[in-house]
């Protein structure tokens, strides 16, 4: 049996997209590009009414790619378990209230038991800082937090990073 995996909004925005000038962001839509091709298959993915809404935004024809992209996966539907994670999340501040919609990422992936949430976004959910607050809140609500990571941290075992070994 695979794992469970949510796909967030910055992963299709990211393998769909116009290379960009600033190296960091370049380097994660490269890492993102292999993941896909290499890494993909290897787990259930699943996505949301949420991804939809935010990668339509935007240039129509890369939003329409992006559509494409996460089209085969199945949606995670809104519950009372995802809204009660949405709302302890904001009630703690582990996520700010003008992020409800990265709250509603974890919540979803959350509450339908994913066992990774993968996202660039590294401010409101892939954050070491603010980790414990999810996994409390998600925990007293009964149920497990997935692991938050990027692409970069889901490549496996095999994966040979360029660059300089440490």
């Amino acid at each position: 049996m695979k794992p469970k995996l949510y796909l967030e909004s910055t992963i299709p925005s990211h393998l769909i997209g116009w290379t960009s000038r600033d190296l960091v962001t370049a380097a994660s839509q490269e890492i993102t590009q292999e993941w896909w091709r290499t890494r993909l298959a290897d787990f259930e993915v699943f996505v949301s009414d949420v991804v939809l809404e935010e990668i339509s935004a935007g240039d129509p024809t890369m939003a329409q790619r992006r559509l494409e992209a996460v089209a085969p996966f199945p949606l995670l539907a809104p519950n009372a378990t995802a809204r009660a994670i949405v709302q302890g999340l904001l009630d703690a501040g582990a996520v700010p209230g003008k992020a409800t919609r990265d709250a509603a990422h974890i919540a979803l992936a959350a509450a339908h038991g994913m066992d990774f949430l993968l996202t660039w976004n590294c401010r409101h959910i892939a954050n070491a800082e603010i980790l414990r607050k999810i996994q409390g809140i998600c925990s007293g609500i009964g149920v497990k937090c997935p692991v938050l990571c990027t692409p970069r941290e889901l490549m496996g075992q095999n994966y040979d990073y360029p660059g300089p070994t440490p």
